[in-house]
């Protein structure tokens, strides 16, 4: 049985049914809202926050409050301090029991402590979602009636840094028979100047068939093979030993990259990108016609039937649209090795639409933001939004071939 199930039994037996029927009709009887500043669970709350403390203080001291035993032991109970708390129902005051030796650190409010975990929780979720530090403040002043400020939001959220980077640094599987790297655009404030940066999304497919977002890095469009040997040696130190065949965008420098990182690791280019490629350097009442000799070219048989069909393209295109013919001969290398696969294996290598569903939910998080103030503001949530995807259940790794005549 899961620990979460545990958990939530255990929690079920502690509140009896009794116990919540006279609570509903206590606050009934005596006009009192459930919910609220003032309402029941408010006070229910600080109750029961207040005998957890009181507990604790007894635990520290050895002994029950009142108890003759303590004279004489060098410490006892010295009242209480007033403190505020924001938990998950809003703001509760407490009275935090003190000890005259001031030796007394409570854990279930810790010194110090304004907020409980579950509501920096609620902070962190919320700002997962991709809503910015304004809506953050209204949503919370709805939910739990309480303002904070936009500092507190910034360091609740800056205080999952230190996860971020564990997670961007964690041990990964030896083996990865797939990996995808593809790209999506956030726009980042760099030099005093919003601009288009491109953040780099590498995703793993694991024995099981299983999809793992392994990082996600911030580039600033002119990487080279420098910079990608330094992301690909970074993976291969967490562990990352081997990989079958990488499927990527044709990325400057990467190829060789993979090539001196993993060197039995095939790199296929992204069909799909060649084909978008294509389309736009032709017009467009040709490119249903030119999609269907594509399409012979990308579902030939081997690598020698490919290359006659794309010279028959050539021999008919060639001439008026000389640029797309360029683009396949230029990325025949990379573009090739899928086609010794059958066509099962063809159908989930040919691409990079695999990491499509994940850039779709870190636009999600994303889009609302006009732009981003700095590389760690960008960083940190793509990374976290990453990061939840990651925990999901992985899911199955085929990918769709495109139709003829429909521009994938």
């Amino acid at each position: 049985m899961a620990v979460k199930d545990v958990t939530e039994r255990a929690a079920a037996a502690a509140v009896s049914d009794e116990l919540v029927d006279a609570v509903v009709a206590d606050a009934a009887e005596g006009g009192v809202d459930l919910l609220g500043p003032d309402g029941v669970l408010t006070e229910l709350t600080k109750r029961v926050l207040e005998r957890a403390l009181a507990e604790e203080m007894t635990d520290h001291l050895g002994y029950e409050h009142g108890d003759p035993i303590g004279h004489g032991t060098g410490n006892n109970r010295n009242g209480t301090t007033p403190k505020q708390v924001l938990t998950e129902i809003g703001a509760v005051d407490l009275d935090v029991p003190r000890d005259r030796n001031s030796s007394f650190e409570p854990k279930i409010v810790p010194k110090g402590a304004r907020r409980l975990e579950r509501f920096n929780a609620n902070i962190v979720a919320l700002y997962a979602r991709g809503l910015s530090t304004r809506d953050i403040r209204s949503e919370l002043k709805r939910m739990y009636g309480v303002e904070v400020s936009p500092a507190l939001v910034s360091k609740v959220t800056d205080g999952i840094l230190e996860e971020l980077t564990e997670w961007q640094n964690r041990p990964l599987d030896s083996v990865y028979p797939l990996l995808y790297i593809d790209a999506m655009v956030v726009k980042v404030r760099t030099d005093g100047t919003v601009i288009n940066r491109p953040a780099y999304v590498v995703v793993g497919v694991d024995v099981d068939g299983r999809k793992h977002v392994l990082g996600v890095w911030l580039g600033d469009g002119g990487e080279g093979a420098k910079y990608w040997l330094a992301v690909l040696t970074e993976i291969r130190n967490r562990g990352l030993e081997d990989v079958l065949i990488v499927c990527c965008d044709g990325l400057r420098g990467l190829p060789d990259a993979i090539e001196a990182t993993w060197p039995q690791a095939l790199v296929q280019t992204c069909v799909i990108h060649l084909i978008r490629a294509s389309m736009r350097l032709c017009s467009w009442k040709d490119r249903r016609t030119i999609v269907k000799g594509l399409r012979a070219v990308y579902t030939a048989t081997n690598a020698e039937t490919a290359a006659k069909e794309l010279d028959e393209l050539d021999d008919q295109w060639g001439n008026r649209y000389p640029g797309m013919i360029r683009v396949w001969r230029q990325a025949w290398e990379e573009f090739t090795p899928f086609l010794r696969f059958p066509p099962e294996l063809r159908r989930v290598v040919y691409t990079t639409n695999l990491v499509e569903s994940v850039h779709y939910q870190l636009r999600k998080v994303t889009k609302t933001r006009g732009h981003f103030p700095t590389d760690q503001s960008a960083l940190k949530l793509l990374r976290l939004a990453a990061r939840n995807i990651t925990n999901k259940t992985g899911e199955e790794t085929s990918a769709p071939a495109p139709t003829a005549g429909q521009e994938p």
